[in-house]
């Protein structure tokens, strides 16, 4: 048995390691971007499979599937992004005798088009978000069915997601603008520019299910995690369990039951995640399905001390049983967070890759980097410039933030500096921005929707924040909290000053 693992970065690396620890040899694949990256020393072999460019290298399924005879891999992971959702490339593995870590690729098709996945949610009496039944034609199509059930309103694009293709409506007259933008980006971002249209739930919590099925009807869910903190509806901070649905005991076990009805219907293969949009009083209406392994998966893992990965390939190659059931679902202990770090300017929030001289990750008990780096290097222009993503356990939620807070402390990520000390090249990160969001009293308390960033423009303001100046006003939360200083035993201070840390 030799697995191929059909991506980059960080996930390649998570992949590999516990592919090491089954005892399974690993493939890598890379692209000229990656040719010295740091994921291809975590793999026992490693193919080169063309030029920078994604559709020329991580998207060229031929290449790969080149690559995997090559190096007779039985088994191909393809991680999130990339061909993760591809049915054509599940059809190419199984034409090749390769086994595929995921979902069918009819599981695909049916959740992944978006009016296919809501007629499915009618059809099993899963809540969703009121809307059109499927894609609009028009505008005016599209007008009709907001005035129906009320301004605001989303148009989304049918085929995509990651917020492209969809545009907030607030007012009839904006239909027609909307609309044609929306499609315009729908059609350069997927090549289909068919638009549904949804009902805007104000003061939304983004709510998803972790769910594990066997292929034959059998499933289980791991609880929810709670993903409403995001900027330009990309997620930034992700928990498990959802302060929200803790809240609300019997619809956060309806919720379960919904996302179960699905997957069980469908005869779902492998991990997926339902994602869901629930209203200040915890009612919680499908959106959508992600046919595959989510980036958040590590507050999960935390959680049920379940590895994700292993159950995938387990699954694939047979070995897989269903674990002992607690009413449907994976027991469940503690609170987890992730937050993640990206290279991308922290305000307008746009990609800013480029060398990274410096790089320090966290470490400590109950304290998680999954990174595609440990060492200087270059974040590439043409893949998704996450750096890393850090993520801690706590026994509570108060333990898991205030452990969060000590992290992202210790974290740093910087482009080399000159002589008189100036930064040089385009790398800029989102770390300050992390660490006030780790500090923010709504994030504190649990009180946060999708919304809280662009209500609090403190958040990004930059003459409010400069570097060294947020390291202290996190190093004086911490200080405040005592149960934070206690689980850690002891409080650290960085200043723009000094070369170290100091106790």
């Amino acid at each position: 048995m030799k697995l191929l693992i059909a991506n980059r970065g960080e996930i390649a690396i998570r992949i590999a390691r516990t592919a090491r620890r089954m005892g399974i040899p690993t493939v890598a694949v890379y692209s000229e971007a990656d040719r010295d990256a740091e994921f291809l020393r975590h793999a026992d072999e490693a193919f080169g499979i063309g030029p920078a460019e994604p559709k020329a290298s991580y998207l060229n399924v031929d290449r790969i599937l080149e690559v995997a005879k090559i190096s007779r891999a039985t088994l191909v992971h393809p991680g999130y992004g990339f061909l993760s959702e591809r049915p054509h490339f599940v059809r190419a593995c199984e034409a090749a005798g390769i086994g595929f870590v995921g979902p069918t690729a009819e599981n695909m098709e049916v959740m992944g088009d978006k009016i296919r996945a809501r007629e499915t949610c009618d059809r099993l009496g899963v809540p969703r978000v009121p809307g059109s039944k499927g894609a609009v034609a028009s505008a005016s199509e599209a007008r009709a069915v907001a005035e129906q059930i009320g301004f605001p309103v989303l148009l989304k694009a049918a085929a995509g997601g990651g917020g492209k293709g969809m545009r907030r409506v607030d007012r009839p007259e904006d239909v027609s603008a909307a609309f044609d933008g929306a499609t315009r980006e729908a059609l350069g971002a997927f090549g289909d520019g068919a638009l549904y249209v949804e009902k805007y739930i104000l003061n939304p919590h983004h709510i998803e299910v972790q769910v594990f099925g066997d292929g034959k009807g059998g499933a289980l869910h791991l609880g929810e995690r709670e993903c409403s903190i995001q900027r330009r509806h990309q997620k930034v901070w992700e928990e498990a369990p959802s302060p929200l649905m803790e809240r609300f005991s019997e619809k956060r076990e309806a919720l379960f039951v919904s996302a179960l009805r699905i997957v069980q219907s469908l005869k779902y293969r492998g991990a997926g995640t339902l994602e869901f949009v629930a209203d200040e009083e915890g009612r919680c209406y499908f959106l959508e399905m992600n046919t595959r392994l989510q980036v958040e998966h590590p507050v999960t893992e935390w959680v049920t001390g379940v590895d994700l990965v292993g159950w995938q390939i387990e699954l694939a190659t047979g070995k897989w049983k269903s674990p002992p059931l607690s009413d449907g679902g994976v027991p469940r202990r503690g609170a987890a967070i992730e937050a993640r770090l990206y290279a991308e300017d922290p305000h307008s929030f746009l990609p800013a890759p480029g060398k990274l001289a410096q790089i320090t990750l966290p470490t400590g008990p109950f304290v998680r980097s999954d990174s595609a780096y440990s060492e200087p290097g270059t974040v590439p222009v043409y893949y998704d410039p996450m750096i890393s993503k850090v993520s801690v356990w706590g026994g509570t939620r108060e333990e898991a933030c205030g452990r969060m807070r000590v992290a992202l402390s210790e974290t740093r990520a910087e482009a080399p500096r000159s002589p008189r000390g100036d930064r040089l090249g385009g790398l800029r990160t989102n770390l300050d921005f992390l660490r006030r969001i780790a500090a923010h009293p709504q994030v504190l308390s649990g009180d946060t929707s999708t919304s809280l960033i662009s209500d609090h423009p403190e958040l990004t303001a930059e003459r409010v924040w400069s570097e060294g100046s947020s390291a202290m006003v996190i190093a004086a939360a911490i200080f405040e909290s005592s149960h934070s200083a206690a689980s850690t035993g002891g409080v650290w201070i960085r200043t723009a000053s000094q070369e170290g840390l100091r106790p």
